[in-house]
């Protein structure tokens, strides 16, 4: 756990009453049931739950990757699915950072090109100029920090689990964002190597004062962070063991 308390700071992302339904032909099925959630400046927060409980679909919902059917999601005191979609694209890219299980490098790039995908989407939406040569200074100086010297022009194949998973560390912070949000992010890695991986996010985000919300399985994981929510049948039942009611 880090030195946070919740009631110091603001919250740098809310949900309310997210609704999602997928239609399967003719019947409409509904995943998340009125999901809620506060995240707050500088909290480490865990979203556990069984599969198929709705915790990556929300987690989606909550990364503006997938709009709700009903409900409100607020970045950065802005109702994100209220905005047109290039408003969205550009709030994800200046406010989240993402990391997921499986990685999602591209394997033509180098590991360094891949950090910079961030910087090249803010580029052609018109967000931030890229200077190529500061940019991609700035990207070998973040792999080198995480051990990857001798690694920065491998392919994502040329690289182990591990040295993969910290590339994808190392992508996500490049826009230095306020919320990292990270599904499942030692799920594909041996024990050892997840261990030396969520040791790196934590140290980054208490470095850099980061909102972290970390979907998980292992409750490992969840007793490093400050608060955890429990998800079951597509709503938010418990705060840390504290039912919640509906």
């Amino acid at each position: 756990m880090s030195d946070f308390a919740a009631s110091d700071q603001p919250a740098v992302l809310t949900a309310r009453d997210v609704r999602k339904a997928f239609q399967v032909g003719d019947r409409s099925i509904e995943i998340l049931h009125g999901a809620h959630i506060d995240l707050y400046q500088g909290e480490r927060l865990c979203l556990m739950g069984a599969s198929g409980a709705g915790k990556s679909t929300f987690l989606h919902i909550l990364g503006l990757l997938e709009e709700p059917t009903e409900g409100d999601v607020t970045i950065g005191g802005k109702d994100a699915w209220r905005l047109p979609s290039s408003d969205r694209a550009r709030l994800r890219n200046q406010h989240l950072g993402f990391v997921f299980q499986f990685y999602h490098l591209l394997p033509e790039l180098s590991a360094v090109e891949n950090v910079l995908v961030p910087a090249m989407i803010a580029h052609a939406h018109g967000d931030r100029k890229m200077d190529r040569a500061a940019d991609k200074s700035r990207a070998r100086d973040l792999l080198v920090k995480f051990g990857l010297e001798k690694r920065l022009d491998h392919r994502p194949g040329q690289l182990s689990g591990g040295e993969r998973q910290r590339v994808a560390v190392a992508r996500a912070l490049f826009l230095d964002p306020e919320i990292l949000i990270a599904d499942e992010p030692t799920g594909n890695l041996d024990t050892a190597t997840g261990e030396a991986v969520l040791e790196l996010l934590l140290d980054e985000q208490r470095e850099r004062n980061l909102s972290l919300l970390l979907v998980t399985h292992d409750e490992r994981l969840s007793a490093r962070c400050d608060r955890t929510l429990y998800m079951e049948d597509g709503q938010i039942q418990a705060d840390t063991g504290v039912v919640i009611p509906h």
